[in-house]
């Protein structure tokens, strides 16, 4: 049950991306089968929207389901595809109806093509949503995503329209599949894990990271809070000295 509403940080991130870790072994330390921790996971999402909502953040990411969880036992990637498929029907006119839009990245060529259409029917019917963005990232990888990018700008060179020493930094991000978004100011992973597990890496390049020690179905509006407020108490330097970033402040 969600406790008493704590002030809102002075300061929040535009971003905020989160490794939902811990499902399984919420499950396995009740005695119940893994896919009974990602539905219980599905009311943490709900929490940490509603908390993200409240606090003004402009974009939440959740990486749902790596390009390495394939390896998984078939009979939980099977419940976790029904999952998704049910949750997407389920929530999206929920969605919209909060002025929230849905986004999903990664590569979905795998998934069956009734999952590829209620992938796009969701993004469809949240598509004049501007409230805020919620991106799911499913069948997703950092390494892929850096490839792909590099693909399409292999392309271009291949076309004429770009020559090798035109590719920068800033070129490459915006064909990231996130290259329209603002950079995540704010990462967190839950269930005690410190890795990034191949997630948004380009992005995160400058995140401020934050580990729970709590199972992704246990983090709920406190926590999300927490995490929040311990990112407004940290000072971000980006390359530059302490005293810099505070005379930067003062002008």
């Amino acid at each position: 049950m969600e406790k008493t509403k704590q002030t809102v940080p002075s300061l929040v991130p535009r971003h905020v991306a989160i490794i939902m870790d811990g499902n399984n072994r919420w499950a396995k330390k009740r005695f119940m089968p893994g896919v009974a921790g990602h539905k219980a996971g599905v009311d943490a999402v709900r929490a940490v929207i509603e908390v993200c909502a409240e606090a003004k953040v402009e974009v939440l990411t959740l990486f749902a389901f790596s390009s390495e969880n394939w390896q998984r036992p078939a009979e939980e990637v099977s419940a976790l595809m029904d999952l998704f498929f049910k949750a997407l029907r389920r929530e999206a006119k929920r969605l919209n109806d909060n002025n929230i839009s849905l986004r999903i990245i990664g590569d979905r060529s795998r998934f069956h093509p009734e999952l590829q259409a209620a992938m796009r029917e969701a993004e469809a019917i949240t598509a004049g949503a501007n409230r805020f963005v919620l991106q799911i990232a499913a069948n997703y990888g950092g390494q892929w995503d850096i490839a792909q990018a590099a693909q399409r700008l292999a392309r271009e060179v291949q076309a004429g329209h770009l020559r090798p020493d035109d590719i920068t930094p800033e070129l490459l991000q915006t064909c990231l599949v996130t290259g329209d978004l603002p950079l995540p100011d704010l990462c967190i992973r839950t269930g005690g894990e410190h890795r990034i597990s191949n997630f948004l890496l380009w992005q995160l390049a400058y995140t401020e990271l934050y580990f729970s020690d709590l199972f992704w179905p246990d983090f709920k509006h406190d926590a999300m809070r927490t995490a929040l407020a311990d990112f407004a108490s940290r000072q971000r330097r980006f390359g530059k000295t302490s005293e810099q970033v505070e005379a930067g402040a003062r002008v």
